[in-house]
């Protein structure tokens, strides 16, 4: 009984690792910021298409994962960004500026 426990602790350590791999493997997105709110944790993002998400190119407003995602961005800024769903949310998981 001890093995199969002991095995089915290592499957689930395992498949819950590749699963955290896996979010980290996100299509990388170049875009525009058009708008930072801070004091609500968006950002609007004029952006190529998403591949994960399968949205077309467009312009939209993302909830910033994390505040400080948000950090040192403006309007007019070339960022390279992932984007998933976040608790039932569109949102931005990293960002960096620069194309």
């Amino acid at each position: 009984m001890k093995r199969i426990n002991l095995a089915a602790t290592a499957l689930i350590t395992g498949l819950t690792l590749s699963g955290a791999a896996l979010a980290q493997d996100l299509p990388v997105v170049s875009g525009t910021v058009e708008k930072v709110d801070t004091a609500q944790g968006k950002v609007t993002i004029d952006h190529g298409p998403i591949k994960n998400l399968d949205m077309d190119a467009m312009t939209m407003v993302f909830r910033a994962q994390d505040l400080t995602l948000l950090k040192g961005l403006k309007a007019g800024d070339k960022v390279q960004f992932t984007a998933d769903r976040v608790n039932g949310q569109i949102s931005v998981t990293s960002i960096k500026k620069g194309s």
